[in-house]
């Protein structure tokens, strides 16, 4: 005999045994009266023995059935539990989405709540990537920072990004206001950007630039940090990273920012047709994140 006919009959067993009713199982299972029947009486003929009573309008489980009951009954609840989690595993939609880690942290998960508790049905899969560090190729979309227009199939552009001298207040009671005095200053930047804080002080008309120390860093999250420790001067990237004024543990020390073509990019690596929570997900981002 087939293994499918002994589980199909174990099914039908259970819940007849439950309900002391083939007609009551057989409305639970979808099946007609008959078909209950059927299957338990198989069953009974592999086991070589009456698993019930049969009386005239009534069914009620023999001594074997009740022992019978009781072994078999939690193993095909957890055989119905383990289908159904394994079902509702392969049904979930899964977006798979690489991302700057700074962007994560400071934009892209505080803004997150309003996503899961509209779409609570999607699961998200954040993947942080290094500045210049290439998307995974399982990823769906991508958040990338560039200072040109991404070579994708689509690509949105998010925000522009300028950079602001900024320090801790510690920092802040030791300076005098005068750019010049940032040549007594440690001036800490990324490493991407070797130069910018030269190009901060031509745009700022300071002609005797010559800083004590640079610092460099592969970490936006790294320089903030840096910063907000008392390390020295930082030239902090907006406005990704408002939070650190907004709660002060961070200063900006001039109204002079650095404009550069630096910019982040939303990029979807597929054809969206086939996938609405791609398309779903791709305007939450726009919307969410885009400066126009």
């Amino acid at each position: 005999m087939s293994i499918q006919t002994p589980i199909r009959g174990l099914r039908s067993f259970c819940v007849a045994a439950k309900c002391l009713s083939f007609k009551h199982a057989a409305s639970q299972l979808y099946l007609t009266p008959s078909a209950v029947s059927h299957q338990i009486k198989q069953l009974e003929e592999q086991l070589g023995t009456d698993l019930f009573i049969r009386g005239t309008r009534s069914i009620t489980l023999s001594a074997m059935g009740k022992q019978f009951y009781q072994s078999v009954s939690p193993i095909i609840h957890e055989l119905e539990s383990t289908i159904s989690e394994f079902t509702q595993r392969t049904s979930n939609k899964t977006i798979v989405i690489a991302l700057p880690e700074f962007f994560a942290s400071e934009l892209f998960i505080p803004k997150l709540k309003q996503w899961s508790e509209q779409y609570p049905e999607i699961n998200l899969q954040l993947e942080m990537m290094s500045v210049g560090e290439q998307a995974s190729p399982l990823a769906d979309l991508s958040i990338v920072l560039s200072s040109g227009q991404p070579n994708a199939c689509i690509v949105n552009e998010l925000f522009p990004m300028r950079y602001v001298p900024a320090c801790n207040p510690q920092v802040l009671e030791q300076f005098n206001q005068s750019p010049q005095s940032l040549n007594q200053f440690p001036l800490i930047l990324h490493r991407s950007r070797p130069w910018a804080w030269h190009q901060w002080a031509e745009l700022a008309n300071i002609d005797d630039f010559d800083p004590q120390q640079i610092i460099q860093l592969d970490s936006m999250y790294g320089i903030a940090r840096a910063a907000q420790q008392g390390m020295g001067v930082a030239l902090i990237p907006l406005p990704i990273s408002q939070a650190w004024f907004d709660d002060n543990s961070l200063v900006p020390l001039f109204d002079c920012a650095l404009d550069t073509k630096d910019r982040y990019f939303l990029i979807q690596h597929e054809n969206l047709n086939n996938r609405p929570e791609l398309t779903l997900f791709s305007q939450w981002v726009n919307q969410t994140f885009c400066a126009s």
